[in-house]
């Protein structure tokens, strides 16, 4: 795991998850403090992300955007990374019990498994 990556999920700030199949491109957002890096997946709270489950059938690739101006990037303050993955939506299960007892808004668990991180700035 990418330890700036990790440094930057430290700080509060939002995310953006965009899937890319839906014409225009679905985006919905949520706060770094709501997820969980476990392995090589991040484990997110869902309460809506309707659209982008909607997509998931067709294409379930998604990007996700984190950033912090509190950790130094490439070119001074402010990191900024890029996450391509795939996501699944769950329902029930250890995982999603465990994120709805912090959450208890939770109706959903969005679990997306890394395929690459890239640092933008």
């Amino acid at each position: 795991m990418n330890e700036k990556f990790l440094e930057v999920l430290k700080h509060e700030g939002p995310v953006t998850i965009i899937t890319v199949n839906a014409h225009p491109a679905h985006v919905v957002n949520t706060w770094m403090s709501y997820i969980d890096v476990v392995g090589n997946t991040l484990t997110i709270p869902a309460a809506g992300m309707h659209s982008i489950e909607a997509d998931f059938p067709t294409d379930n690739h998604v990007t996700l955007t984190f950033g912090s101006k509190a950790v130094e990037g490439t070119v001074g303050p402010g990191a900024g990374f890029h996450v391509h993955g795939t996501g699944r939506f769950v329902d029930s299960g250890a995982e999603f019990e465990a994120k709805k007892a912090r959450f208890p808004w939770v109706t959903r668990l969005l679990i997306v498994t890394i395929d690459d991180i890239q640092q933008k700035i």
